[in-house]
């Protein structure tokens, strides 16, 4: 069996992870691994740091939910020895914990006894999986969103942009980090401490060539942030300029409706007037004339404002 180095916990009380987990565990660490998964993976930062003989690191593995327009994280723990990993996989509330199940099946095909550092691998390499699924989920959904921007309300539209807009922010808060531990164990920075010419590594320089396969794709993932980035903005400045374009043609409706309405209300006035020597008061056609000129000028207003496209 490729995974007797491997001991997975879910949710684990203390006593559990007292029976796994060294000897010489540090007290933030234990409260970090008790600690209840946070909403949304708040004040959870990544990173993968030596404690003396053991390695700690804490993971958020982003996941979408696209049929609900939403993204929730789920938080493995490790702790790494030279002879063992330990992994606690946090429930978050109302969803599923981290499945891994794709982990143990590639851990298997290698029909032997994996290292914990290759583990380790691994379990990081499916973490950098997921940000680039996800991220390709997000550029479908920037793609959806740009195909109906003329036809979705405007609303819509901009709880869509705003929503998307957040995920990105916190996916690149949780990437960075996890870009900057697994760099350092490229460099040969994190490692299990007190090695002695008989002791192996918890991360070889075997392992650490594949880690650097992962960091160059959470350096696409990266990348991939700021392309999504870019298009979300330019969705927003076409919706934008869109909203500008139908407030200017409503603009030049109201302008012709005002002043179709301007030319009659002027004449409509000047009738009003209670002079004794006006020339139209006493003409028989008077009252017929003044809405001659009323419908006239009327009706070529119109024409006019029609043949610019105001009406």
């Amino acid at each position: 069996m490729a995974r007797t180095a491997w001991i997975d916990l879910l949710d684990p009380d203390e006593e559990q992870l007292r029976a796994h987990v060294p000897a010489d565990l540090r007290a933030d660490a234990l409260k970090e691994l008790l600690r209840p998964a946070e909403p949304d993976g708040a004040g959870v930062r990544p990173s993968i740091k030596s404690h003396g003989s053991y390695v700690f690191g804490l993971l958020l593995v982003v996941i979408a939910v696209p049929t609900e327009d939403r993204v929730f994280y789920q938080e493995v723990d490790l702790v790494v020895t030279r002879d063992r990993i330990v992994t606690v996989r946090k429930t978050p509330a109302g969803e599923q914990p981290f499945d891994p199940s794709g982990v143990g099946e590639v851990c298997d095909v290698q029909h032997r006894e994996l290292a914990p550092g290759l583990i380790a691998y691994h379990l990081v390499d499916e973490v950098a999986e997921r940000y680039l699924d996800l991220l390709d989920e997000l550029d479908d959904e920037i793609d959806e969103l740009e195909e109906h921007v003329d036809e979705w309300p405007a609303e819509k539209i901009r709880r869509r942009i705003s929503g998307l807009r957040h995920d990105l922010l916190h996916i690149r808060k949780t990437l960075a980090p996890t870009r900057d531990a697994v760099r350092e164990i490229v460099d040969g920075r994190v490692d299990v401490e007190g090695r002695t010419p008989f002791s192996r590594e918890a991360f070889p320089q075997e392992v650490e060539r594949l880690f650097a396969t992962t960091y160059d794709k959470l350096l696409r993932a990266t990348e991939a942030i700021e392309y999504a980035r870019d298009l979300l903005t330019a969705v927003r400045d076409y919706q934008q300029a869109r909203v500008a374009i139908d407030q200017n043609e409503v603009m030049k409706k109201l302008t012709a409706i005002a002043s179709i309405v301007l030319v009659p209300t002027f004449l409509v006035g000047l009738y009003g007037q209670n002079f004794d020597h006006m020339p139209e008061l006493h003409w028989r056609l008077g009252y017929a004339f003044s809405w001659a000129v009323i419908l006239a000028s009327t009706v070529l207003q119109a024409i006019y404002f029609r043949r610019k496209g105001w009406l």
